[in-house]
């Protein structure tokens, strides 16, 4: 054995040390522990989140106004949907990345006033969507009277074949949803008002077509649809949402916007209706592969008063002292039913609410000075109409919803604990508990 590996013989303690030694190991015990104690703790790093899905809009913006008005609010609305509901927005007019391949980096394609024109981007995009794309058209993209030019896409894609008719002018119906079990129906109502547009009839009926499912007609209480007695459909089917089974894809009629022709100035919106704004959404995340699809519930209803809980701490939105003055903090405060706790959630146009107090619901919450910076405080002001008092209800998958303020894009927030009375305030949405509410309706 070498002989530094040698063991050492025990050593003989003196009686009259042995309690000094005893209290020395003692001490160095205690140190130990308050070393361990005062530590910092280890890291922990986050659940990664998951990359948002990239979604393409291709449009051509060169006929009849209207459509162009459609293309420049669909490419205002969608990027202010994007980061509260995971996906990324990118407008071309380029339609050769249908030809060239580069339409193979998204996993959606929208095509908001045209379809593709020339053989290339046609056999671009079939062999996108058989290879598993995602794909919304709206209205004018299954427009044709020569089905029989590109029969897979008019006839065999969307089912349509040619256009018959339309109505005029552009008006508003109310749709009866024909199908919940798709993940971008499943949060409609029975029946709801459209958004104002013009309406197109097909020669090819849908419902013989074994992969069409169709979402959402046009329901009977509607007519007469249109305001010219000579383009008016008094009576008949008219399917307005469908899909095919075999494809990720969704056709919407929508996407004609009423307009001033002679000052070119926009009367109606696309995206005033809250549960079309909702087709649209949860389409998308259906379509960009967002998870398994929302969960069925009926929504928000404007007439009822909700309390909201938050996720992280299961502690209600509140607003301070149940006062209803300008200025009044918006907090968190233990859950007690109390008036300063119920909201109603009143629409004002694109999907958009103001979130009235029911103590006084002429006042709504608001983010003080009109602020888009992070940790901007939230309080109660009367309701003027400003975009910092404006929130976009997003629904998640497990029926709880985040608020997106309209004019920063940002989540209203909590700080993730059951501490009373602190305010709320907005943050950049994160996805995470202290930006979650549960709604429960208040007699």
């Amino acid at each position: 054995m070498p002989r530094s590996a040698r063991p050492r013989p025990l050593r003989h303690v003196h009686p009259d040390t042995a309690p000094v030694r005893r209290l020395a190991a003692r001490l160095l015990i205690l140190l130990a522990l308050a070393l361990a104690l005062t530590a910092p703790a280890p890291q922990v790093s986050a659940a990664p989140q998951a990359d948002p899905f990239k979604v393409l809009a291709l449009y051509s913006g060169t006929y009849d106004a209207a459509h162009i008005d459609f293309d420049k609010e669909a490419n205002a609305w969608f990027p202010q949907q994007a980061a509260a509901n995971g996906f990324t927005y990118t407008a071309s007019t380029d339609w050769d990345l249908l030809a060239n391949g580069g339409v193979n980096a998204y996993q959606v394609v929208l095509f908001l006033d045209d379809l593709p024109q020339t053989s290339a981007q046609r056999s671009g995009f079939e062999a996108y969507m058989r290879g598993g794309g995602g794909f919304i058209g709206f209205h004018v993209s299954a427009f044709t009277t020569d089905a029989a030019s590109w029969s897979w896409y008019h006839n065999t894609f969307l089912g349509s074949g040619n256009f018959v008719s339309n109505t005029w002018g552009p008006t508003a119906v109310t749709l009866k949803v024909e199908d919940r079990t798709s993940p971008a129906t499943v949060n409609l109502p029975a029946t709801f008002t459209s958004s104002v547009s013009e309406w197109y009839s097909w020669s090819r009926d849908l419902r013989q077509n074994p992969d069409i499912k169709i979402l959402a007609s046009i329901d009977p209480s509607s007519f007469p649809v249109g305001t010219d007695p000579n383009q008016s459909w008094y009576s008949g089917y008219y399917p307005i949402l469908w899909t095919n089974t075999k494809y990720k894809m969704l056709y919407a009629n929508f996407g004609h916007n009423a307009m001033n022709y002679d000052t070119n100035t926009r009367l109606s919106s696309t995206f005033a209706s809250p549960s079309q704004n909702r087709f649209l959404l949860d389409g998308l995340k259906w379509l960009g592969g967002a998870g398994g699809g929302p969960t069925p519930s009926d929504p928000i209803s404007e007439t009822t008063w909700y309390s909201l809980t938050g996720n992280a701490a299961g502690v209600c939105v509140d607003a301070r002292g149940a006062a209803t003055a300008n200025g009044t903090a918006i907090q968190q405060y233990t859950c007690n039913r109390t008036l300063a706790q119920q909201f109603q959630f009143r629409s004002t146009d694109s999907g958009y609410t103001r979130i009235a107090n029911r103590g006084n619901p002429q006042q709504v919450i608001d983010v003080t000075d009109v602020s888009t910076a992070d940790n901007a405080p939230l309080q109660l002001w009367a309701y003027g109409g400003g975009s910092n008092q404006q929130w976009l209800p997003v629904r998640q998958t497990d029926g709880c919803y985040r608020f997106v303020a309209r004019h920063s894009g940002k989540c209203l927030s909590t700080n993730g604990t059951a501490t009373n009375s602190v305010q709320l305030v907005q943050r950049t949405c994160d996805n995470s508990a202290a930006q979650s509410f549960r709604l429960t309706a208040q007699p």
